[in-house]
């Protein structure tokens, strides 16, 4: 199975370690990596794609110090290697304007309101999980167990009458 990574881009620690807490049951398939400021979450992504670990999914915070989360996700958006990243913005200040900015860059694919439930958290990361992995990859039944069963199987059943298997 190949490497996945979730990336999750706080600049208050807190809320990147209540975040990273209610992800933990990511952690067996996925890498979950937590970064404070933009710079980090660029190194981490550098590393991961030296090291062949595909970002599949990235949950950003809106204001931050040097560079605000809407402007890292079209950034990313603009980039081969992350166009396909799942991006969801996790925050309690994007404004309307910053929201429809992202949305229509196509760089925003769910937005969570701070503050958040863990279950509901949860559940939007499997779904945008699921999603990736319908796109980009091509073992869908592994995930299967993991992810959104229902979702999964459908894909694999409409990729084998796509190819008349």
């Amino acid at each position: 199975m190949n490497k996945y990574l979730i990336l999750c881009v706080d600049d208050e620690r807190e809320v990147l370690d209540s975040v990273i807490q209610d992800l933990d049951c990511f952690e067996e398939h996925f890498l979950l990596e937590a970064a404070e400021s933009v710079d980090e979450a660029k190194q981490i992504i550098e590393d991961a794609e030296r090291e062949d670990v595909k970002l599949a999914l990235i949950l950003c915070d809106h204001i931050m110090p040097d560079q605000t989360g809407i402007s890292f996700l079209i950034e990313l958006n603009q980039q081969t290697a992350t166009q396909v990243t799942r991006k969801v913005l996790l925050t309690g200040q994007a404004g309307l304007e910053d929201t429809v900015e992202a949305i229509n860059h196509s760089s925003l694919h769910f937005y969570i309101a701070k503050p958040w439930r863990g279950d509901e958290l949860r559940d939007i990361i499997t779904q945008q999980l699921t999603q990736y992995m319908i796109e980009n990859e091509p073992q869908l039944m592994p995930w299967a167990t993991i992810l959104d069963p229902e979702r999964i199987f459908a894909a694999i059943a409409k990729n084998r009458l796509e190819f008349g298997e």
